[in-house]
């Protein structure tokens, strides 16, 4: 099992920042990926960034305005959110995949909340 704790939304103007921490825990070992999604009111949850074996993906949106990155040593993923625009509001959701032999494993955080309005 792993455990994953978000931290770091809030309330932000337009054109403004904030950082996303997501804090691993537990049976972490084969990690396949890690990253974040988003789930706006009314919508599907939408792969924000994703960090895979070599590769970094993010969604057309927020290329150029949002940076994940990882510390190994914390177990810990980030992602820095700039440039806000209102359609960013969502509830920002740490993603990460295991793997244990021919077996894949899912694992969400609780989500955070994101609001960017003036």
């Amino acid at each position: 099992q792993v455990q994953l704790v978000e931290s770091g939304g809030g309330l932000v103007q337009p054109g403004g920042s904030l950082r996303l921490s997501c804090a691993a825990s537990g049976s972490i070992f084969s990690i396949n990926a890690m990253g974040w999604y988003r789930q706006a009111p009314g919508k599907q949850r939408e792969l924000v960034a994703m960090i895979t074996s070599g590769a970094i993906t993010y969604t057309n949106s927020v290329k150029g305005r949002f940076t994940i990155s990882r510390d190994n040593a914390k177990n810990m993923v980030y992602l820095q959110m700039n440039s806000l625009k209102p359609e960013d509001t969502a509830v920002y959701y740490c993603y990460y995949q295991t793997s244990w032999g021919p077996d894949e494993y899912d694992y969400w955080g609780q989500g955070t909340q994101v609001t960017v309005s003036s």
